[in-house]
């Protein structure tokens, strides 16, 4: 018997155009392997060159040792989100296989769009709290692995009036 994917994408047009989008994408076996800086910096590189080409904004970012969180917004009306992504993960895996012969990413990244009563700057907030929640530093700042392209993101680290949670974690809304 065949183990089949169930498909949890929304229909690609979903993902193209003027929006904002929180992304997570998970190391295979979510095994820590993005704590060094040197390989940090080189998948910021291959970040960079995938906004570039696909028109998003890279508003903000976290790497943790298994998983990277992404708040990005397309600029233009022909971003395409899962362009950028893929593009992103393709470069970043083929980059880490040819120098330790291992899969670096999950199969597909989780991804929300941002509905219009979700303020980015709380999303914003949530990605670069996650090294503090989970006890990896005592302050944002001080992680080395946050940042944004976009804004000087340590003037943005003043908690939202509301807390912003990922729909799969929000026990609230079940």
């Amino acid at each position: 018997m065949e183990f089949r994917r169930k498909n949890i994408r929304l229909p690609g047009v979903c993902y193209i155009g003027r929006q904002w989008y929180f992304l997570t994408i998970c190391t295979q076996d979510l095994f820590p392997i993005l704590q060094d800086g040197t390989r940090v910096s080189e998948h910021l590189e291959f970040l960079t060159r995938a906004g570039r080409e696909e028109c998003f904004g890279i508003q903000a970012y976290c790497f943790m040792p298994d998983h990277l969180h992404l708040l990005v917004s397309g600029e233009h009306e022909t971003s395409d989100c899962l362009k950028f992504i893929n593009g992103f993960k393709q470069r970043s895996a083929y980059a880490f296989k040819q120098s330790t012969g291992k899969k670096l990413w999950q199969h597909k990244p989780y991804d929300h769009i941002l509905r219009p009563n979700e303020r980015w700057e709380a999303v914003a907030y949530y990605i670069w709290m996650n090294p503090v929640r989970k006890g990896l530093c005592a302050r944002p700042e001080d992680w080395p692995h946050s940042g944004s392209f976009t804004m000087d993101w340590k003037r943005r680290l003043t908690p939202p009036e509301v807390l912003w949670v990922p729909p799969w974690r929000d026990v609230r809304s079940t």
